[in-house]
């Protein structure tokens, strides 16, 4: 039985919430199949588009006529993890019952510890939330103190910080967990970003937005884990990607993934978080990492597809 760390990919979640149900249907199928091979699976899973959705509509009631209280981002990512844990691990439940699988599965909300010194704090750049004219976003800035970039000749929207993950909070709650056997869903979209304060060294959510592969990766290495399989749109990592000279990689080893990556091969917020992640659990478990679409994750356990990163021989 292998320990496995899914890590789902945006397009495996939908952008409403009828959709997503949708979606998950095909998640949850495959995810069951690993299951009943015997494998111990703990899932992770972003949610770009559902915590950037809560935040607009909670700036849209606090700014708007209804003048409800404004919602921290922490509190938002709280609850897209909430509202996306509880349809995937029904989505599981109903298929495991479909197919006999005696298992119990559950959502953890998830801390994530970040460092209040990253210098990610002193450059936001991640863009969250609503477009905002000039004179609105000039004004939120003041009033606020949020940090607004003009996007594309779009407007300027808020951007927040995304800082490296350092250790998540709730690692040993999960490990009881997997030893019972439960099938985990935990880290959503990275995880809530939290720092501890200087005084008492208390628990204080903050603005930002951690990296879900990278959050993936460090809880991988801290429950032990066999295998980080992450799952994303295509079936493999590609170097020379779009171009004539485009070829799918089978395996790498971490020199030549970090090669690859001073030669600016994979891109920035799309493949190169995803290599990064790899190379961070491969370095501190010798174990290996796997990039493939959802599809073929079966197979790709299976070595008949993907992309494998593995230590230096």
């Amino acid at each position: 039985m292998s320990k496995i760390v899914v890590a789902l990919g945006g397009n495996a979640l939908g952008n409403t919430p009828e959709e997503q149900m949708d979606r998950l249907e095909s998640v949850a199928k495959i995810i069951v199949k690993l299951i009943k091979e015997g494998n111990q699976i703990v899932l992770t899973h972003g949610n770009g588009p559902q915590v950037g959705q809560i935040s607009l509509a909670m700036e849209y009631a606090s700014f708007g006529e209804v003048k409800t209280p404004l919602m921290p981002f922490a509190e938002c990512g709280s609850m897209s993890q909430g509202y996306i844990g509880y349809q995937l691990q029904q989505a599981l439940q109903d298929e495991m019952e479909r197919q006999k699988v005696k298992k119990d599965c559950v959502t953890l909300i998830t801390q994530v510890l970040v460092d209040a010194s990253d210098t990610a704090f002193n450059n936001p750049t991640k863009p969250i939330g609503a477009f905002y004219e000039q004179e609105e976003a000039d004004k939120l800035a003041k009033e606020k103190g949020y940090v607004f970039v003009e996007d594309a000749g779009r407007g300027y929207r808020r951007v927040v910080p995304s800082p490296k993950p350092v250790d998540i909070i709730e690692k040993r709650a999960i490990a009881k967990l997997i030893a019972e056997d439960i099938v985990v869903i935990a880290c959503g979209g990275g995880g809530i970003p939290v720092i501890k304060n200087d005084k008492h060294e208390l628990l204080e959510g903050v603005d930002a937005v951690i990296d879900k592969d990278l959050s993936s990766a460090l809880l991988a290495k801290l429950i032990d884990a066999d295998i980080l399989l992450i799952l994303t749109a295509i079936d493999k990592v590609y170097i020379n990607f779009g171009t004539e000279r485009q070829m799918g990689l089978s395996q790498m080893t971490v020199s030549e993934a970090k090669n690859y990556i001073k030669a600016n091969e994979f891109a920035k917020g799309s493949m190169l978080p995803k290599i990064e992640a790899c190379i961070s659990f491969v370095e501190n478990t010798n174990k290996e990492a796997i990039i493939t679409s959802l599809e073929n994750a079966g197979l790709a356990l299976e070595d008949n597809i993907g992309t494998k990163i593995i230590e230096d021989k």
